[in-house]
């Protein structure tokens, strides 16, 4: 096979489908496995969504529109940033995007040149370093530590500034850690870019699911209302149980929105009108389903992490926010890589080795609680035995 270009070696994609192959592989196998490796809500998408989807498709919304999104969703994206976060965005700033994940390829494309540097958190979204890689730029990376929750320290985030930087990564509520950055933290972040005149790229797919009453969502906007530096990844996978619906929007500075607007143009045309409709229902409509839904993920959060905490050699720190637990696994002797093959070969649970989201994972794995109470119960008991009886 004749050579292919530097970029295609340098691809990574995203290491939970491994996973999740070697579990269906086992389940072809007469195994029952417990599933906590994808960020999958069990939950499906709310009717009243899935309703409007249907009506736009027989009223005939099947053909192209605007590769920047229909009007009608870009403004009521408008109003519900308004409402969520103090600022309405004008019209040219906001680009409705093939879900959130694209949002990270192609906001690095347009910001980031070959050689220059982007900061992201460690452990952080394997996307992150993927997409970065695919653009021939340079990953930097600034720990997030468990003595800190796994919040991003803004210190250390300043420390990793250099003059080949281009773009800072933010993603609060976190993905592996479920961390939530405190206002004051996402404040010195926000001057931090500021002050050095780098762009900020605010991953706030899960602003929706923050758990700790003592915390609110905040997004670094605030400081320029996405004018100036400040571009916003936002989705409906999440929160919405919509993973496979592929929407997501994008806020930025106008020159910004506008070239990511011409590389969804060129990649993917545009996102289906029926399905922005379904969009437009979910910010604007009954909101109930989305309440009971983060209702429940509470719950199961609280379950899994007093779950572990109760198993020798397994401590974790309570996440505030996300879907996602990220405990530690060092007192059992094993790598995380080690630990992720045990549980899901020896008790049936599969989950992801921490080392997947950045080197600062290793010794910990992410188990994500979007399976039900009964199922996280199970997962804990059959954890407990095999490693008591290892």
């Amino acid at each position: 096979m004749k050579k292919l270009s530097n970029i295609a070696y340098n691809i990574d994609g995203q290491p939970m489908f491994k996973i999740l192959d070697k579990a269906q592989r086992l389940e072809r196998e007469g195994r029952e496995i417990l599933h906590f490796e994808l960020g999958e809500p069990d939950f499906d998408t709310p009717k009243n969504i899935v309703d409007v989807a249907c009506e736009s498709l027989y009223n005939g919304e099947t053909h192209y529109t605007s590769s920047m999104g229909l009007y009608d969703f870009r403004v009521a994206v408008q109003e519900t940033t308004l409402n969520s976060r103090g600022f309405k965005p004008y019209l040219e700033q906001v680009l409705v995007t093939p879900g959130a994940n694209s949002i990270i390829y192609f906001a690095i494309k347009c910001l980031v040149n070959p050689g220059e540097e982007v900061i992201v958190p460690d452990p952080g979204f394997p996307t992150y370093y993927s997409a970065i890689k695919a653009c021939d730029a340079k990953v930097v990376t600034v720990e997030l530590k468990e003595v800190n929750q796994f919040r991003l320290n803004p210190i250390d985030l300043e420390k990793a500034i250099t003059s080949k930087t281009r773009l800072i990564i933010l993603n609060t509520p976190s993905n592996p850690t479920g961390s939530v950055m405190t206002a004051d933290e996402i404040k010195e972040v926000a001057e931090i870019a500021r002050k050095h005149d780098i762009f900020l790229l605010s991953d706030e797919i899960y602003g929706r699911l923050i758990f700790n009453d003592e915390k609110s969502f905040l997004s670094p906007s605030y400081i320029d209302f996405c004018k100036e530096r400040t571009i916003i990844i936002n989705g409906f996978s999440k929160a919405f149980a919509m993973t496979g619906w592929r929407l997501g929007v994008a806020i930025g500075p106008v020159e910004v929105i506008e070239k990511m607007g011409l590389l969804v143009s060129t990649i993917v045309s545009c996102v289906p009108s029926f399905i922005q409709r379904a969009g437009i229902e979910a910010i604007t409509g009954d909101q109930n389903a989305l309440i009971d839904m983060k209702n429940e993920y509470n719950n199961r959060r609280k379950i899994l992490v007093n779950g572990l905490n109760s198993i020798e050699g397994i401590s974790c720190v309570e996440p505030d926010g996300a879907i996602y637990a990220f405990p530690n696994i060092e007192g059992t002797g094993m790598t995380s890589d080690e630990f992720a093959d045990f549980a899901l070969e020896k008790a049936n649970v599969a989950l992801l080795p921490g080392n997947n989201f950045g080197k600062a994972g290793e010794g910990y794995v992410r188990i994500c609680y979007v399976n039900t109470s009964n199922n996280i119960k199970k997962a804990i008991e059959n954890l407990r035995r095999e490693l008591k009886d290892r």
